[in-house]
């Protein structure tokens, strides 16, 4: 897979979003190796991450990342929907919003910006209506 589209939050996150990732398909087994591999050592190994089961439908329960297995969580939860969260052990969690795969481009860039900006406060499912609406760069 190329690497991943992917903005992190610099600094410390005031928000509920560390960031945005904006996989090219809607297979995690897929997408989730490139995404791990992506991140900075220094955020820890990711042991599990939560996705949300209308957006992973399909989604298997575990994945092979360089190195590890990733247990994979699904959530029903509405406020967790469009996010996926990384959990790296001891290290932290991060909260990424998922963009749609098949999101516009200018929608897309858009979303990433916004979400790893450190002060925004919008929720991931706030973000995509927003986009949706017209009012995120589409």
């Amino acid at each position: 897979m190329p690497a991943p589209r992917l903005l992190l939050t610099a600094g410390a996150s005031r928000g509920p979003l560390d960031g945005a990732w904006w996989p090219r398909c809607d297979a995690l087994e897929l997408e989730l190796p490139a995404l791990v591999d992506a991140l900075d050592p220094g955020l820890g190994t990711v042991t599990r991450v939560t996705v949300d089961t209308a957006a992973w439908p399909d989604a298997p329960r575990t994945v092979l990342a360089p190195g590890h297995v990733i247990a994979v969580s699904l959530s029903w939860v509405v406020t967790e929907a469009h996010a996926i969260t990384l959990d790296c052990g001891t290290v932290g969690r991060w909260e990424l919003l998922v963009v749609p795969p098949a999101e516009p481009v200018a929608a897309a860039r858009w979303l990433l910006s916004t979400a790893a900006d450190p002060y925004n406060h919008l929720t991931a499912a706030d973000m995509l209506a927003l986009a949706e609406a017209g009012f995120g760069g589409a």
